[in-house]
């Protein structure tokens, strides 16, 4: 969720552009190339058959973190189609994690229901999707996690797993849990923590948190982090020897850790521009190394699932975003990360109003002419996966190309509204749709 407001994280969006004039004819022999390579999809909807998600296997490949985006985060057909990659990936591919562009806490939670059974996932959804999460809050994330709960009952050997890899709101079972640890193995160092997290343990709703975090003077904001950072650090220093309870250790150091990645990330002055730059450079950065983390700890194959401009390699606007989740992760993961992103052509998505007030349906027409999706609508199939690296010739030189390409996030319309991308530059795979429409909102 890239943005030109960095406190709501809000995608960079599109607007309502008449078209541009005519793409030129050198353009025409394209379509038949991708028709080519395209392999057609059923449909976006989880369940039945899945033999036509096998290219989608093919291209993941060896894989061990695949970043599922999305061209606007409330439209209900790119919900539904991770979680029916999701799901093939897991009992044909051996996936085992869903990891969600949403709060770390958050993702303990639902991980704490899908695995245990614990809590009530609407109600958690509820309570955690709020503000700058808000557009998570959907029947369509409510049916992957209680697919993955049903999962779980029949695997309890061999379970799915829920993480959420961000850091714009920690929810006070991280605390909870730190301070717990540390008054069970070194209780004469609980006041410490209690004074270093002092203030910051949400007591209030996570919108209403967020809210009023960002609304402290920038000066409280700093001394907070470097607080939690100074915790982290007394944290680091009571890491058990050998091999006592190393994994239990492990797993309190990250809740440390996203406490203070937290804090640090509201410590950016977001009045300044280039602190802007460097506060979305480095979200990026720290949800990458949650998802290395987590796999390291886990040996799990991941599903991430987040918009395209962080799940991709090259940025829509690198004044605002300088570098992606997705370049960060190839540089950790090399060629076991790979990068799926998600077109459309026309139809309805849920977004704010631009001072993000409002929560609206918002419904685009045909793309405009000289546009990517322009291209890709003309491809004979409605729904369709292109694995990219292995397009013909002349599909690669016009992949290679930037042209404009939509982009919509929590807030709509934006200042700006379409995005030079070169898709070939940006992802490995393709999933494009003609038509969608808006995500069910939850209550």
């Amino acid at each position: 969720m890239s943005c030109l407001r960095p406190w709501t994280f809000v995608v960079l969006a599109v607007s309502l552009l008449v078209p541009t004039p005519a793409a030129t004819a050198a353009e025409d022999p394209v379509v038949p190339a991708l028709e080519r390579a395209a392999s057609p999809l059923r449909t976006a909807e989880p369940g039945g058959d899945v033999g036509d998600l096998r290219p989608v296997g093919r291209a993941v490949g060896d894989a061990v973190v695949v970043g599922m985006g999305e061209a606007a985060h409330g439209s209900h057909e790119f919900l539904a189609v991770k979680d029916r990659v999701f799901r093939y990936l897991v009992e044909s591919r051996g996936f085992r994690t869903f990891a969600l562009e949403t709060a770390w806490s958050t993702g303990v939670r639902l991980d704490d229901y899908v695995v245990h059974g614990k809590g009530d996932p609407e109600r958690i959804m509820r309570e955690d999707f709020q503000y700058t999460y808000v557009l998570n809050n959907t029947a369509e994330n409510l049916a992957l996690v209680r697919w993955m709960r049903a999962y779980n009952r029949r695997h309890p050997q061999d379970p799915v797993r829920f993480m959420g890899d961000d850091w714009g709101y920690t929810g006070p079972e991280l605390y909870d849990r730190v301070t717990a640890y540390v008054g069970r193995v070194r209780p004469d160092l609980a006041p410490r923590f209690e004074e270093l997290y002092r203030g910051l343990r949400p007591t209030v709703p996570s919108g209403e948190y967020q809210k009023a975090y960002l609304a402290r003077p920038l000066a409280e904001r700093q001394n907070m982090a470097s607080r939690t950072g100074r915790a982290l650090d007394l944290l680091e220093s009571l890491a058990p020897r050998g091999a006592v309870a190393p994994r239990e250790f492990a797993e309190v150091s990250r809740h440390a850790t996203v406490i203070d990645q937290t804090a640090t990330g509201y410590g950016f002055d977001f009045a300044d521009p280039r602190q802007v730059a460097e506060a979305m450079r480095w979200r990026d950065e720290v949800m990458a190394d949650n998802v290395v983390w987590w796999r390291e700890h886990t040996g799990h194959r991941i599903l991430l699932a987040g918009h395209n401009n962080h799940i991709g390699y090259e940025p829509e606007d690198p004044k605002v975003l300088p570098r992606t989740q997705g370049a960060f992760l190839r540089d950790r993961l090399g060629s076991r990360y790979a990068s799926v992103g998600l077109t459309f052509g026309q139809g309805s998505f849920k977004a704010t109003d631009p001072e993000e007030v409002h929560m609206l349906t918002h419904t685009v027409g045909p793309p405009r002419t000289g546009s990517n999706e322009h291209t890709l609508v003309r491809v004979r199939y409605d729904r369709y996966v292109l694995d990219l690296r292995t397009a013909p010739g002349a599909a690669r030189s016009w992949l290679a190309v930037a042209r404009p390409t939509r982009s919509v996030g929590t807030a709509y319309p934006e200042e700006r509204n379409w995005f030079d991308l070169a898709l070939g530059r940006c992802f490995d795979v393709l999933i494009h749709q003609d038509r969608v429409r808006d995500v069910d909102l939850l209550s």
